[in-house]
C-alpha cells in the first residue's frame, strides 16, 4: 500500500519485531504505507515479513550501531522509533541472581537506550518523530512473582517521560503503552510450563476486567496511534492496554 494510509512516506524501525507484538506493529505500520525495518536479535526476518530486516541484539552496543545504520541506509532517513524489544522475568524479589537482574535491565532499559541513541540524529532531521517505548501494566500496578521484570518496566515509564522532556524542544514526541497480559509467544511458553496450563490461563484472564488476554494487534493499535499525525499534541504519557487493569475495581 506504497503511498497509501496514514503513514504514507514516514519511515520506521521496530525493535523486538520477529514476533508478537513487535511484529503486529511492522505489519500495521507498513500495512498503512510506512516504510519499515524490523530489527530482532534472530538471524532472519519472520516467516512472511516483506519489509527490511536488521539483525542485531541490543545488549551489544556495536551490533546496534551498525544495525541502525544498516536501517536508515535502506530507509534514507527516521520518523518513528518503536523501542519495543524485552525479556520477561519471573520471581520475587528475593528469588533472582545479581547476574539475571543486570541481564533483564541490559535488555528491556539499556538495550532501549542503545537504540534510540543511534537513531537520534535521524529523528532529530525528521518533520514529524516520535518514539513509542513499549512498557507494561507492571510499571504502574503491583503483580506477583514479577518484581525484577516490573523493576524495568517502571524504569521504561519514567526513561519514557524523562526522554519525551528533553527531546519535544527539538521536536521529537516521546510515549509509551502499558499492555496488560498479551497472548505473545513469551505468555505461551510461560502457560506451557505451568503445572495446569489451562488452570493457569483462566487466572490470568481472570484478573483482567475485560476476562481475556490482550491481542498484539490491539497494542499495536495503540502504539501506531501514538506515532500517528493524529496524535501530533500526545507526549510524555502512556496508553494503557489492558482491559482495565491498572484503574477498573469491578465488582463481580
Amino acid at each position: 500500500m506504497s503511498g497509501l494510509g496514514r503513514f504514507a512516506g514516514r519511515r520506521a524501525l521496530v525493535t523486538g519485531a520477529a514476533s508478537g507484538i513487535g511484529l503486529a506493529v511492522a505489519e500495521q505500520l507498513e500495512s498503512e504505507g510506512a516504510t519499515v525495518v524490523a530489527l530482532d536479535r534472530e538471524p532472519s526476518a519472520p516467516a512472511g515479513w516483506a519489509g527490511g530486516y536488521v539483525s542485531a541484539d541490543v545488549t551489544d552496543d556495536p551490533a546496534v550501531r551498525a544495525g541502525v545504520a544498516s536501517a536508515l541506509g535502506t530507509l534514507g532517513g527516521l520518523d518513528l522509533l518503536v523501542n519495543n524489544a524485552g525479556i520477561g522475568a519471573q520471581g520475587r524479589v528475593e528469588d533472582n541472581s545479581d547476574e539475571e537482574w543486570h541481564r533483564v535491565f541490559d535488555v528491556n532499559v539499556v538495550g532501549m537506550v542503545r537504540v534510540t541513541r543511534a537513531a537520534l540524529p535521524a529523528l532529530r532531521a525528521s518533520e514529524a518523530a516520535a518514539i513509542v517505548n513499549t512498557c507494561s501494566i507492571a510499571a504502574t500496578a503491583g503483580l506477583p512473582q514479577r518484581a525484577l521484570y516490573s523493576a524495568t518496566k517502571g524504569a521504561v515509564l519514567s526513561l519514557t517521560l524523562a526522554m519525551a522532556a528533553d527531546l519535544l524542544p527539538e521536536g521529537v514526541r516521546v510515549n509509551a503503552v502499558n499492555p496488560g497480559t498479551a497472548d505473545t509467544p513469551w505468555i505461551g511458553r510461560l502457560l506451557a510450563a505451568a503445572d495446569d496450563p489451562a488452570a493457569e490461563r483462566a487466572a490470568l484472564e481472570a484478573r483482567q476486567p475485560h476476562g481475556r488476554l490482550v491481542s498484539a494487534a490491539e497494542v499495536a493499535d495503540a502504539i501506531c496511534y501514538l506515532a500517528s499525525p493524529a496524535a501530533g499534541s500526545t507526549t510524555g504519557t502512556w496508553l494503557a492496554v489492558d482491559g482495565g487493569m491498572d484503574r477498573l475495581r469491578l465488582r463481580r
